[in-house]
């Protein structure tokens, strides 16, 4: 029996709905980058869905259903708005280290995903190739990827490589044609192939290499040991911090920039609170202050390879903390 041949009950929409708001939180989060506009997009998605729900007539899944309303939420979202973006979206890398750093607060910058809010979507662990292939697509660096694309673009990528919907799924979707949404697929291919195909490939290694690797990081990091934090670093290490425009690139010279920027004065100052942002590892970094109680810094998400530690994003809003579950201050 279909919804539409009974009367809708709220039971029987939460029923039918709620197994799937994690993924469509996802799915939001990857057209908009941000974790505070994907939770606005899902709550429209249910809002619209309950008012529909009875004239709901079984024609596709609730799933696709979801999709459906999901996505055109997401696209009238982006209607002019700017794209958001990191640091390494937006120009070359910084030159000089110990340069002072300006700030651009003003940008939409991209936003970190805790994993906690992903739930079982980000870690089914009854399917590890369902598991690596949903971790990949929330990664930052696919993430960011994907904000340089057309919405539209954007939408057909993550339905039809992402979601695996077809061709006419993702045509009913958007109200054109399958002929149409290849040609968006293909585009979409095209482009995103462009941006730092390197970055946006997954690298899945030995538990216990990633395991060295994050612990050699943070024994460098509270012990102030620079050439310890180069030494885990890969050659071509990518270092940015939203809302700082500057980025740098290469072991050393991210060692001499933390040297040169970091306002640690030695061994105990750095203080890091482990935790999981978009499938990867990160980390709540404290500072002490001047009374020597250890406030929130900011947040670094790291992209870790078998040769090293390639990619650290550490995002300096402040309120990624309370949306992470860690506190103001933390005692070492």
């Amino acid at each position: 029996m279909t919804p539409s041949n009974v009367t809708p009950s709220d039971d029987d929409f939460d029923r039918q709905t709620r197994p799937f708001r994690s993924e469509l939180l996802a799915h939001s989060y990857r057209m908009l980058g941000s974790v505070h506009d994907a939770e606005d997009a899902v709550q429209e998605t249910y809002l619209r869905a309950w008012r529909g729900y009875e004239g709901f007539e079984g024609r596709s899944s609730i799933r696709t259903w979801l999709y459906r309303i999901a996505t055109n939420v997401c696209l009238r979202a982006l209607e002019n708005r700017s794209r958001r973006a990191l640091p390494t979206g937006l120009g070359g890398p910084g030159q000089d280290p110990a340069a002072e750093l300006a700030q651009w607060p003003e940008r939409p910058w991209l936003e970190p995903v805790p994993d906690t809010m992903l739930g079982r979507y980000a870690c089914d662990a009854g399917d590890p190739l369902a598991a690596m292939t949903r971790r990949q697509s929330v990664r930052l660096a696919f993430i960011a990827a994907l904000q340089h694309l057309a919405p539209r673009q954007r939408a057909v990528l993550v339905l039809r490589e992402v979601l695996a919907f077809s061709a006419a799924e993702v045509a009913a979707m958007l109200d054109t044609t399958a002929a149409a949404v290849n040609s968006l697929l293909q585009r979409a291919r095209s482009q995103i192939a462009d941006v730092r195909p390197e970055e946006v490939a997954i690298h899945e290694l030995h538990p216990g290499r990633e395991r060295d690797l994050l612990d050699r990081f943070v024994a460098a990091m509270h012990a102030h040991d620079t050439r310890g934090l180069v030494a885990v670093l890969t050659e071509d290490a990518v270092y940015e911090m939203p809302p700082f425009p500057a980025w740098f690139r290469g072991a050393e010279v991210i060692g001499r920039m933390v040297g040169a920027q970091s306002p640690a004065e030695g061994p105990g100052d750095h203080l890091l609170v482990p935790t999981a942002a978009n499938g990867q590892p990160a980390f709540g970094l404290y500072m002490p202050d001047e009374y020597g109680i250890h406030r929130a810094f900011n947040l670094q998400v790291l992209t870790v390879t078998p040769a090293g530690i390639s990619h650290i994003v550490a995002f300096f809003a402040l309120r990624v903390f309370a949306r992470f579950g860690l506190p103001e201050t933390a005692t070492p």
